[in-house]
């Protein structure tokens, strides 16, 4: 089987897996608060770029007690209200949205709703997805509130076009759910080299926590304290609460599926004893023939790095491994996990209530957009009634 390589490329189109709620706006939050003093209102697209790059970097200066250091730290300060994700995700679409208006020779800000209708109906042209665009839009109309401007966003030209962009691009394909059965496959192929070990304790801590992959790539050592029934993990941000922290159980197991046992194999074959758990793996380059003694080469052993795994790198090894279990690579991402281990919860017939909280979720509503049916008629409400 072939190793799964951490640094593979990353198709553009699923990008965006860990966004879906980015695309319904920006909060009434974001209208508080004086604006920026150096918003570039009416200078060139480069110049909003620039100024919105280091709005969304947030990064919070020396306040030396002038009012305008204190005004300063205070913009820092809402902007570190948004998720890393959010700011990253609204930095891309302001860029993109610049770089269109300086090729087109029009105002980045303010902007008009006619411009904004055309930037977002040329992606679409151009085979780029409804959700996509809805984020895009979504930027540029805190990319006005954030310079103290009323977003042109809100106007009947830019909603319809993006009514019609909706009606036109198909809905997106969600990621696979990895279910107990097919986690079973995935894992039963893995070996027990280095990376086999960190690979499955990161599907099984995944699936046993229904963690995203952002959530995955940012454990640290130190957010996991050992108990008598497994381990307890401290996830310091999530998206359904970016605020408090959130303790997420994960159980001993009683089979090969054990998520502790994995977790715990995996720590003391990479001798982590601090900073992130799911880290970069990679291969050396190999030694020169003549280095070693009487010629021969001794094969490069994997090396194990400090900095944590991407979450990108995260869905690529969710993938590999699918495809070295004879799954399709692109049905699954790294959203396969958390889908899996709520459809799991939902088959065994826990309660809604009990799966919302392993999910954490806010709402029903989007527990629901996790869960994936099989057999529609199993379970009916209404089956033996009629």
């Amino acid at each position: 089987m072939t190793a799964p390589s951490d640094d593979a490329a990353w198709p553009a189109s699923d990008a965006p897996e860990d966004l879906p709620a980015l695309i319904h706006g920006p909060s009434a939050d974001d209208d508080k608060g004086p604006p920026a003093a150096d918003a570039p209102v009416g200078g060139a697209p480069v110049a909003v770029k620039n100024w919105f790059d280091i709005l969304a970097a947030a990064a919070k200066p020396q306040n030396d007690g002038s009012l305008a250091a204190a005004h300063e730290s205070a913009r820092a300060y809402r902007s570190r209200a948004k998720a890393d994700n959010t700011r990253a995700a609204y930095r891309s679409a302001v860029r993109a949205w610049c770089a269109w208006c300086d090729h087109h020779g029009v105002p980045a800000l303010p902007a008009s709703p006619r411009d904004i209708a055309a930037f977002l109906a040329a992606g679409r042209d151009r085979g780029q997805a409804g959700n996509t665009l809805k984020l895009r839009a979504a930027a540029i109309r805190f990319l006005h509130r954030a310079a103290g401007l009323p977003s042109p966003t809100d106007t009947a030209e830019v909603s319809e076009t993006m009514a019609g962009i909706r009606r036109d691009a198909p809905n997106p394909q969600k990621k696979r759910a990895a279910t107990l059965a097919v986690l079973r496959e995935l894992v039963a192929p893995i070996p027990d080299d280095v990376r086999g070990l960190r690979d499955r304790a990161l599907l099984l801590v995944g699936f046993a926590g229904a963690l995203r992959r952002s959530e995955l790539a940012a454990i640290l050592l130190a957010d996991l304290e050992r108990t008598d029934q497994g381990f307890q993990l401290t996830l310091k941000r999530s998206k359904g609460s970016q605020t408090e922290a959130v303790l997420v159980p994960l159980p001993y197991g009683r089979t090969e599926l054990c998520p502790v046992r994995a977790l715990a194999r995996w720590l003391d074959a990479a001798a982590i004893t601090e900073g992130p758990v799911f880290r970069r793996i990679w291969l050396p380059p190999q030694a020169a023939p003549d280095a070693p003694p009487a010629g021969q080469p001794v094969p490069a052993l994997p090396a194990i790095g400090t900095e944590p795994l991407t979450p990108r790198s995260v869905a690529r090894i969710v993938q590999a491994r699918a495809a070295a279990a004879g799954f399709s690579a692109r049905e699954f991402g790294g959203h396969s996990l958390k889908r899996g281990a709520l459809s799991t919860g939902m088959q065994a017939g826990a309660h809604a209530a009990q799966l919302r909280r392993l999910g954490r979720h806010k709402s029903f509503d989007v527990l629901g957009e996790y869960l994936e049916f099989g057999n529609l008629f199993e379970g009916h409400p209404l089956s033996g009634v009629l």
